[in-house]
């Protein structure tokens, strides 16, 4: 699987944006990193405009046709806009310093409700009292830079306008 951009790419953005890839990071690590950071932005895909347009065979969620921006600037079908590029670089980056962070697992059943270390005891909500969907919301890590990045790319939410 191949993420958006390439190892070189990634590396000019993270040194721009005063990233530091840590020490003794190796070549696949970096590439493993930047193929969950685009397995992120995909993950938005319900969010973008148009389809695929190599059809659901294509990879990645990016080339799209008929795709266009908030403001309804068209998108080339072949492109990948920078953007969106780039979103994969910070994605990547959290990954590569923090592995798995941007893809927590949820597993309602087990969630602690009480727990004591020492005299320090904390009571958390039990997940009984919470739906599946909330339990998702909770669990998913909301990076404003990347959303940030993203939102010109989003299908715009319209007011539905109800006619009896």
């Amino acid at each position: 699987m191949a993420g958006y951009g390439d190892k070189n790419a990634a590396q000019a953005y993270w040194t721009a944006a005063g990233y530091v890839v840590p020490d003794g990071a190796t070549d696949a690590q970096i590439t493993s990193a930047l193929q969950r950071g685009s397995l992120v932005i995909d993950r938005y895909e319900h969010k973008f405009p148009g389809r695929r347009t190599g059809g659901f065979a294509q990879e990645r969620a990016w080339p799209r046709t008929g795709a266009s921006t908030y403001y309804g600037e068209a998108i080339p079908e072949a492109d990948i806009p920078a953007a969106i590029v780039n979103a994969s670089f910070e994605a990547a980056f959290l990954e590569l310093t923090n592995p798995g962070s941007l893809s927590p697992v949820i597993t309602g059943s087990s969630t602690v409700k009480r727990e004591k270390v020492g005299q320090i005891e904390i009571e958390y909500s039990s997940s009984s009292t919470m739906s599946f969907e909330d339990m998702i919301k909770l669990a998913t890590p909301f990076v404003l830079t990347i959303e940030g990045m993203l939102w010109m790319f989003f299908v715009p939410c319209l007011p539905a306008i109800l006619v009896v």
